[in-house]
């Protein structure tokens, strides 16, 4: 299947006699070693004659940033899970009713509701919303949601200041705006670094 050897493959050709011992491999020098500095694969790498027609894309900074902080997040920040079933038709109803008012400039999302109900969580639980340090934990005075973006090639966390002091409809277009600017690349370093917390749905 799809040029791929398999069992009834090698069976047929013991059968018809047709299977060969490999020859002796010749010796031959040892490849070269890469540059100590180099950043790309060579394309004398044997890899390269098994692989369909490609385009090749450096890294950018942020693929590589984001290479660095998930490999020191799993390596170094404790982890433990959550996990609950919740009954939203409330939730639903009250979405579909705010969507359907007459001159609404807004399209409210169930995600919007969980950066809400996030934001208002953190500043009565405070202690959720800090940040470790070797030095020392810091504790935010407010919440500044990061939300994850999904963008070509990686993931970026547009934020929305001090979200819990703002409203639904407010915080719909934020993040509709800020969502879209991510894709386009058009984001400010100021608008995807600081913030306190991250959802993603």
């Amino acid at each position: 299947p799809r040029g791929r050897v398999v069992k009834r493959d090698v069976v047929a050709a013991l059968a018809a006699g047709t299977g060969k011992a490999a020859a002796p491999a010749a010796d031959k020098p040892a490849p070269k070693a890469a540059p100590a500095q180099s950043n790309t694969l060579s394309e004398d790498d044997p890899i390269f004659k098994l692989l369909p027609e490609y385009e090749a894309v450096p890294n950018t900074n942020m693929r590589k940033t984001i290479a660095k902080r998930l490999t020191e997040s799993a390596r170094d920040i404790p982890h433990f899970n959550l996990q609950v079933d919740v009954e939203i038709d409330k939730l639903m109803a009250l979405r579909k009713e705010l969507n359907s008012r007459d001159g609404a400039d807004y399209k409210i999302s169930v995600n919007d509701f969980l950066v809400k109900a996030t934001s208002l969580a953190l500043t009565r639980v405070p202690d959720c919303n800090v940040a470790y340090t070797d030095g020392a934990i810091l504790k935010f005075k407010q919440v500044d949601m990061a939300i994850a973006v999904a963008v070509d090639g990686g993931l970026i966390t547009p934020i929305i200041k001090d979200s819990a002091s703002k409203g639904l409809a407010t915080l719909a277009n934020e993040a509709k705006d800020l969502a879209g600017r991510a894709r386009e690349g058009k984001l400010s370093p100021e608008e995807y670094q600081g913030g306190t917390f991250t959802i993603s749905n």
